[in-house]
């Protein structure tokens, strides 16, 4: 079974889409700069720690200016 549940990460995060952005940007950082935020992990891996810090509030969806207009949108 997996620690934490999907349905334990829907209440924190809106969408797959950004569970998976936030989470995998927050396991790059954790391997080159470190900076672990909880106490003790269950996952041995950074996704996976990243995910609990997710379940646990301790990380969040940043909000983003609706005003700025990506390469990609043009």
């Amino acid at each position: 079974m997996l620690y934490p549940s999907v349905d334990a990460l829907k209440n924190e995060i809106d969408s797959k889409y950004s569970l998976v952005s936030l989470a995998s940007k927050r396991a790059r950082q954790m391997q080159e700069e470190g900076g672990e935020r909880l106490h003790r992990y269950v996952s041995y891996k950074p996704v996976g720690k990243a995910l609990e810090e997710v379940a646990a509030g301790v990380l969040e969806k940043e909000q983003q200016d609706e005003s700025t207009i990506y390469e990609d949108e043009v």
